[in-house]
């Protein structure tokens, strides 16, 4: 009788547990509001891509709710991203798009970062960002094995930015002979340099380089040697990553901290405490609005690339490169320095 009374109790608990699970994993967001907060400002292209999310994401979550895009520019998008780690709700209702240098900033010691990457939800994201190097055709360098051996002018804007950081990089690690002229104002003014003669490459894009700058492509006005992703873009089947060009496990490890900003590219995440339930139903909305017709058309219009990877395989990138070894992060500050 005590066994029977005890099971059965047993069997009721466990039936409820399993109801509510079910009800969390199936809940709808009707009539309710997703705020998907953009650490960028207004106009700005990474606003181009959090507004796109914002326009179609809504429609493959369960009840259909409105979501909004807000603005909360500042510390390179950090703003954002430490008030969605504090201060943002954690039941689906805040979303955002922070910049993808994220967790290799964490680990080179940022001070505008208040929040741990790796604690994130990562949703989901639109595309990868694959910076590349490049020769003009009247240069006398072409390949990367040229760069080794002969000086040759790149232009680049801050000394900050990537377009800066990855030539010096190069510089530092590889013995490249590149001689930065910084201080342009921006890649158009970089560009139209290295037309000219005034310096014979660049470090910029190369979704900007194939949409608005189709006949580099196309006459062969442009040498590209290295591309900064961990894996070969498909569209550049031929150039290196920079990886690649690694000659020790460390330069391996230490080019990778770099490329995977590429990979990470434009994402999405929630806050950290966000129902494991809620999490899920959020990553498979984004699955789906990937694939999604509309979606598509919507960002050929905009020309963003797309090139989309699951809040999962997402998570585990993040992971990864907060687990890079000490002396590896050491070296990436002294590299920048």
């Amino acid at each position: 009788m005590f066994r029977s009374s005890l099971f059965a109790a047993v069997l009721m608990s466990a039936t409820v547990l399993a109801q509510g699970a079910v009800a969390e994993a199936q809940q709808s967001f009707a009539g309710r509001t997703i705020t998907l907060t953009i650490g960028y400002g207004p106009g700005s292209g990474n606003d181009v891509y959090g507004r796109l999310i914002a326009r179609h994401i809504g429609r493959h979550i369960p009840g259909q709710p409105n979501v909004v895009a807000q603005n909360l520019p500042g510390a390179g998008s950090f703003k954002a991203a430490n008030y969605l780690f504090q201060a943002a709700p954690k039941d689906g209702t805040a979303i955002g798009y922070i910049s993808q240098t994220a967790a290799t900033e964490e680990l080179l010691g940022s001070q505008a970062i208040q929040f741990k990457t790796a604690q994130f939800n990562w949703i989901g994201r639109i595309g990868s960002y694959n910076n590349v190097t490049m020769f003009w055709h009247t240069a006398r360098n072409k390949t990367i094995e040229d760069a080794l051996k002969l000086e040759s002018t790149m232009g680049a804007t801050g000394v900050g930015s990537a377009v800066y950081i990855y030539p010096n990089m190069m510089n530092k690690v590889l013995g490249t002979k590149f001689k930065i002229i910084s201080g342009y104002q921006g890649t158009a003014q970089t560009s139209f340099a290295m037309e000219r003669g005034e310096v014979d490459g660049v470090t910029m894009g190369w979704f900007p380089v194939k949409t608005t700058k189709r006949d580099w492509v196309e006459q062969k006005k442009i040498n590209i040697i290295v591309q900064f992703l961990t894996e070969r873009h498909a569209d550049l089947p031929n150039v290196p990553t920079i990886v690649e060009l690694a000659r020790s496990p460390e330069e391996k490890q230490l080019f990778a901290l770099f490329a995977n900003d590429g990979e990470v590219g434009k994402a999405i995440l929630a806050p950290p405490g966000v129902p494991a339930a809620t999490v899920a139903m959020l990553r498979r909305a984004f699955d789906t609005m990937t694939k999604d017709r509309d979606y598509l058309a919507d960002a050929d219009k905009l020309q963003l690339e797309i090139d989309a990877m699951s809040g999962e395989r997402l998570q585990k990138l993040i992971e990864a490169v907060m687990a890079t070894p000490t002396a590896v992060v050491e070296r990436a500050k002294s590299v920048l320095k």
